[in-house]
């Protein structure tokens, strides 16, 4: 997936849902979701097209329509927008496009950290030190934007030490590592392993190991539908829960059918999910979602989406979005509560209460 954030979007996002009328919390039957090609979001599509998402949502006298979107910063933007009732979105852009563009949002299921699959890669004898006054490539304002500005730090650099951050798309960034002019990338999992394979004087200089618990991969609802409508949140729980125990089974039938819906080969998809920290017991979920560093984490990504100037639209500091936690306790405004993680659903599976 492109897991990847765009000034330009942002805005635009923001300024839609200015226009919109707000949304009307209400009880409903009908639901939809969205989601995006990415190791740790596979799930999605096999409970779509397996039908344990229609069983869950008939359990509860409901239907959920699951919708995969090519385009994952499309994917967030639309249901921004109002077109879904929840999507697949990191922690970062969750804050930075829904939450700052006035949508108050819900983190129902953390489904896994990215674990090395986000990487900063360097030709032959490079280190992070060696780095200043060079120019990196990567996706500009994205999760790897991020990464970087995180690995810079560990070596008492910033983004100012560098001879800048050149722009480049994700569909370009294997060809660029193999010229002659770009030393030094800054991407994700597939693109990790084809430069690695295809480079024998590539290496990696920092991977998302090395920020455990910061890049998550979750699956965010309306708060405002989610609380009119709980049971929307059960089955999707209840849903995923089930696909997570056949994948931590091994079922090869189940794991295949991800990795050819992914455009890889049942070993690739494993390989992916080597560098992944999927929490297939939804207590995992609960942990991270209550871990005592998550606030930290967060405020750090607020402060590094005010640095970029993409922290919802006329933001005036790093605390303009408030971001609740399991227990009650907030980070940023809390005037202007815009991102929830609540681990209640998580538990509701963990206790087997679904």
């Amino acid at each position: 997936m492109t897991r990847a954030m765009y000034l330009a979007s942002a805005a635009a996002i923001g300024l839609a849902s200015a226009a919109a009328p707000p949304a009307v919390a209400q009880e409903k039957t009908d639901f939809s979701v969205a989601w995006s090609i990415y190791v740790g979001w596979m799930p999605w599509g096999y409970l779509d097209q397996s039908g344990i998402m229609d069983e869950w949502a008939g359990k509860y006298g409901i239907t959920v329509d699951i919708v995969q979107i090519n385009d994952y910063v499309e994917s967030v933007n639309q249901y921004t927008a109002g077109a879904f009732d929840g999507v697949s979105a990191t922690n970062m852009d969750t804050l930075s496009i829904p939450a700052g563009g006035g949508v108050d949002t819900t983190a129902l299921i953390i489904g896994d950290f990215s674990n090395g699959n986000d990487a900063v890669i360097a030709s032959g004898d490079t280190t992070l030190e060696d780095l200043a006054g060079t120019s990196v490539n990567l996706v500009e304002l994205s999760v790897s934007h991020y990464l970087l500005a995180r690995a810079l730090d560990t070596v008492g650099l910033s983004e100012r030490d560098l001879g800048g951050v050149v722009n480049t798309s994700d569909a370009d960034m294997i060809a660029a590592f193999a010229s002659d002019d770009v030393d030094t990338v800054v991407t994700w999992n597939p693109l990790v392993s084809e430069i690695l394979s295809s480079n024998p004087d590539a290496k990696i200089l920092f991977d998302s190991s090395e920020i455990p618990g910061e890049i998550l991969d979750l699956m965010v609802v309306n708060t405002e539908v989610l609380e009119a409508n709980p049971d929307f949140g059960r089955a999707l729980v209840g849903a995923w829960y089930e696909v997570m125990e056949l994948m931590a089974q091994g079922d090869a039938e189940v794991l295949s059918a991800m990795a050819e819906a992914s455009g890889t080969d049942l070993e690739g998809y494993k390989s992916q999910l080597e560098a992944t920290e999927m929490f297939y017991d939804p207590a995992d979920g609960v942990a991270q979602a209550e871990s005592a560093d998550l606030p930290d984490t967060m405020v750090g990504i607020a402060e590094f989406l005010f640095d970029k100037g993409i922290l919802g639209v006329n933001a005036p500091s790093a605390d303009f979005i408030g971001i609740e936690y399991p227990d009650g306790t907030i980070t940023g405004d809390e005037r202007n509560v815009q991102f929830r993680f609540d681990a209640s659903f998580m538990q509701m599976a963990a206790d087997g209460e679904l």
